[in-house]
């Protein structure tokens, strides 16, 4: 396969590495016990979604007077970490999605867990406004489904309703896109594995053997995904965003929201995945898969939607004086110097100044700098969605209902515990399926790893010698071309059709034949594990390939026994025994 590849442009894959070197790279942590640092990690994880459980049974149990909200505030830490989790897990439906329909390499380093990050973003946010409504017993009374209890129905007016579907619908979707490109990975683990693992990861692959039809079908599902996804990045946002723009309360009925929410999600849903990322690389030792070239890819979006987050702060501040509203200009006025200043003056920090810093690319490509500023990143967006909602909602129209909300222990628990069922979830899922797409990492080897492009280019040469130079080797590199031609016409007759058996396509034959067996002869006297190697290490993916029949096949074929290879391929599937 060839590609146009630029000798200016990083490589995306070190080491260079061939194909089975990815495969043992990324499979072998599915494989191995895990290590120490997972298991300090797991029990932490899975003490924090204790406690949360614990609080969330005591809310359930005591009602929701066991959180400070009260007749002015009555959204508080719940919707802020509802917004904050849905802005989080709006990442992964960017990388996986419009990503990949725009051709981005550099994605595949990382989409993998951006849209496991989304799934169980999503999972946490839902939680909350179902603890919310106060009767979670009751919280199916949101689904529009024929009842026969009078006149309850849904309100299909409401933003809130709107969510419901907006969530729903992105949940799913995500789901599908995920668990598409797990599908051959899947495979991949395994056809390493044994025993009952071999039997889970089979049912997990569905039945997939990696034939042409199978990739076809693959390539076909995640472009018409990525073309449903797409909308849904730029209208679940928007939608969350409804929840206040369509309210008459100064400081949320506005315009500029659905945009500003969208942005501000993307921002802080690639931090977060960078600081997931970062984590992973260390322990994972994924250096040469999660290289530096990623990061800072992903730190010219986070600079890209900081910046506009940043223009709609003080688009926001000049709407609100240009309005000459007073009591749209008080609550801004209120945000600032009013009780909560800290927290308007944390999320300005946090999100517009942090940001600038990756101007410098020094910054952008130092893997501590990026660690520590997605952590401030991820911490300034909670406090814009808290400066929304609490200082919004603390001075009301009335003076007399004025009041200051702070959260309860109880609150505190819900949000850490599911700090703690993130994290869960996301360490579970680095032990059972690889962290990085392997097949996709395959597909962009030949044209960003290493080996091919960048400095430390083997097939790269530089050349000082003038132009008579470059023309003669030109006409030395196409006589070669045409005696080559010539030659392999000759040897084609005296090769076998090895696309006869049950199992071999025309990338498999052209790999056995690139490594000498190129006649049922040939292959009948190759053992089993000598063909699992030119697989492993040929060009292309042949991770569902199965070559135990095709020495027994040859022999039948290179003896002229065609029934006997006939009714032995009548017993076989695709090849296998």
């Amino acid at each position: 396969m060839s590609a146009v590849v630029s000798q200016i442009r990083e490589p995306l894959v070190r080491g260079h590495k061939s194909y089975h070197d990815i495969t043992e790279d990324l499979v072998s942590p599915t494989e191995r016990a895990p290590g120490v640092g997972w298991v300090i990690g797991f029990i932490i994880s899975i003490s924090l979604l204790g406690f949360g459980l614990f609080c969330i049974t005591w809310t359930i149990w005591h009602g929701i007077g066991t959180w400070d909200l009260n007749r002015t505030v009555g959204w508080g830490w719940d919707i802020t970490n509802f917004v904050w989790w849905i802005g989080i897990g709006h990442a992964g439906t960017l990388i996986s999605a419009i990503l990949l329909l725009f051709r981005q390499k550099w994605r595949t380093g990382v989409n993998r867990a951006a849209e496991a990050m989304t799934i169980f973003a999503v999972i946490c946010a839902a939680l909350f406004p179902g603890i919310h409504v106060g009767r979670a017993w009751v919280v199916f009374y949101f689904f529009p489904y024929p009842n026969t209890r009078g006149p309850i129905w849904p309100n299909f007016n409401s933003p809130l309703l709107w969510d419901l579907f907006a969530i729903s619908t992105y949940f799913t979707v995500s789901l599908l896109f995920w668990y598409t490109g797990l599908v051959p990975d899947f495979a991949t683990v395994r056809d390493r594995a044994k025993g009952f693992r071999k039997k889970i990861y089979n049912f997990l692959s569905f039945g997939w053997v990696g034939s042409a039809k199978h990739w076809q079908r693959w390539e076909a599902l995640s472009l018409v995904l990525a073309g449903i996804a797409t909308p849904l990045v730029l209208s679940v946002h928007t939608i969350v965003s409804f929840d206040f723009a369509t309210s008459v309360i100064p400081g949320w009925h506005t315009t500029i929201f659905p945009p500003y929410f969208v942005a501000g999600a993307i921002f802080s849903g690639f931090a977060m995945v960078l600081t997931l990322m970062l984590i992973v690389r260390k322990l994972l030792s994924l250096e040469e898969y999660i290289t530096l070239e990623h990061v800072e890819s992903m730190n010219k979006v986070i600079l890209a939607t900081g910046s506009i987050v940043g223009v709609a702060y003080l688009t926001e501040l000049f709407v609100a004086w240009y309005s000459g509203y007073v009591y749209e200009q008080f609550a801004f006025f209120n945000r600032a110097l009013g009780p909560y200043w800290w927290s308007y003056f944390g999320m300005m920090f946090c999100n517009v100044l942090s940001p600038q810093f990756f101007w410098s690319r020094k910054i952008r490509r130092s893997v501590a700098w990026t660690f520590f500023l997605s952590i401030v990143i991820n911490i300034g967006m909670w406090f814009e969605r808290f400066v929304i909602i609490a200082t919004t909602l603390a001075r009301d129209y009335l003076p007399s209902s004025w009041s200051y909300y702070s959260p309860t222990w109880v609150e505190m628990g819900i949000f850490i515990g599911t700090l703690g069922l993130f994290f869960t979830l996301f360490l579970i899922f680095v032990r059972v399926a690889p962290v990085v797409a392997i097949a996709e990492v395959k597909s962009i080897l030949k044209s960003s790893g290493d080996q091919y492009c960048g400095p430390d280019a083997v097939h790269h040469h530089h050349d000082d010698h003038g132009h008579n130079h470059e023309d003669h080797s030109s006409e030395v590199e196409e006589a070669k071309t045409a005696i080559e031609e010539k030659v392999a016409t000759v040897v084609e007759s005296l090769e076998d059709n090895l696309k006869k058996l049950e199992g071999i396509g025309p990338k498999v034959e052209a790999a056995l034949k690139t490594a000498g067996v190129k006649t049922f002869a040939a292959l009948a006297e190759t053992d089993t594990d000598t063909l699992q190697k030119i697989l492993d290490e040929g060009e292309g993916n042949f991770m569902g390939n199965s070559p135990e029949s095709w020495p027994h096949q040859a022999k039948l074929a290179s003896e002229g026994k065609w029934d006997e290879l006939e009714k032995l391929q009548d017993e076989l599937q695709g090849g296998k025994y």
